[in-house]
Parts: structure tokens; sequence; C-alpha cells
């Protein structure tokens, strides 16, 4: 009976020893986009990072951070003027092709954060002014991989901030503030 005990054990240890640990899929990725979609001069640039993991190849985390030089329009009309924002988002993606090597993966990704917009004044707006607003941000996109460590990643991202006390229970107010966001880059992991 002890010989077939330690038998059982000594293939319990060699299953738990000879398993591939799990490991977590993180990436980085620079990227540069367009804003469209808002109430203020559309089709200016952005640039900003993506950094996040992915663990177990289907669900994880990530920050964005994007920033938005004459924003609002040129420096002429409204002084120096950007858009910050950054964001903590969950991000849900299918791996084809596996977690590892070339594949390809669509994600959706949405969170909430911060929405920075400044204005420093000029001739169309004389005053300066920024906001700290609270916001949030939906998209989707893919990401694919043409070996174990690059690849191309592009989205779609919509943005917009919350107004007035948005932890109020029986209501959330979205803000006026909202503009969609494109963006393509290359990703690292």
């Amino acid at each position: 009976m002890r010989r077939v005990m330690y038998v059982m054990l000594a293939a319990i240890a060699v299953v738990a020893l000879s398993a591939a640990p799990a490991r977590a899929d993180g990436f980085v990725s620079p990227w540069a986009g367009v804003h469209f979609g808002s109430d203020v001069d559309n089709g200016r640039g952005a640039f900003g990072v993506n950094a996040g993991y992915m663990g177990a190849g289907v669900v994880g985390g990530e920050l964005d951070f994007g920033y938005s030089p004459s924003f609002f329009g040129t420096q002429n009309d409204f002084g120096n003027n950007t858009v910050i924002d950054f964001m903590g988002n969950l991000i849900v993606g299918v791996p084809i092709g596996g977690t590892h090597g070339a594949g390809f993966r669509p994600f959706v990704t949405g969170g909430v954060g911060l929405i920075r917009t400044q204005i420093d004044g000029g001739t169309v707006a004389t005053v300066s002014q920024s906001n700290n607003d609270f916001g949030w941000n939906l998209g989707a996109g893919a990401m694919g991989y043409f070996n174990q460590h690059v690849g191309v990643r592009g989205d779609v991202k919509y943005l917009r901030n919350f107004s007035g006390d948005a932890f109020d229970v029986n209501h959330i107010d979205l803000g006026t503030f909202h503009f969609w966001r494109i963006s393509a880059g290359v990703v690292l992991r």
C-alpha cells in the first residue's frame, strides 16, 4: 500500500513540475492618430502610447495615454491648446493563431480615466482655461503580429467626459465634450 502511495505522489509531482507556466502577454504600442466626430475642428493629429497585458491571451488590462496638440484649432485662434487623455482600460481579444509567434488578435476595449483640456487664449478664445474631467472610452481594433515580438495595431475609440456628479447613483450625467479617435502604430511584446 505504501509503495502505491509513493508511486502516486511521484506521478503527481512529475505532472505538477512538468506543467508549462502561465505567461501574460505584455505589449507596448506607440501610436499616431487623428480625431473626428467632435463639435470642434476635426482632423487634428494626435499621438500616444498603449501599454498592457493579456492574461491567458484573452482578457487583460491596458493603460492608454493620448496627447492632442492644437485640438481645438490653430494657435493663432486658440493659443496653445491641447487635449490629454489617460485611461485605464479592460481589453478583451481573441488570439487567432495563438498567443506566441505570428498571429492576429481582434479586440474590444473600454475604461475610465482623465480627459484634460487646455486653451491658453488667442484671437477666438481670449480667456485661458483648463479642465480636468473624469471620462470614459470605448473602442475596438486589431493587433497583427509578424513574429514573436513585433506587429502592428490599429483601433478606433470614442472618448467622452462625465459632467456634474458622475457618482450620483440616480443619474450619470454624460458630458458634452466628446470625440472619436482612429489610430495606428507598432506593437511590441
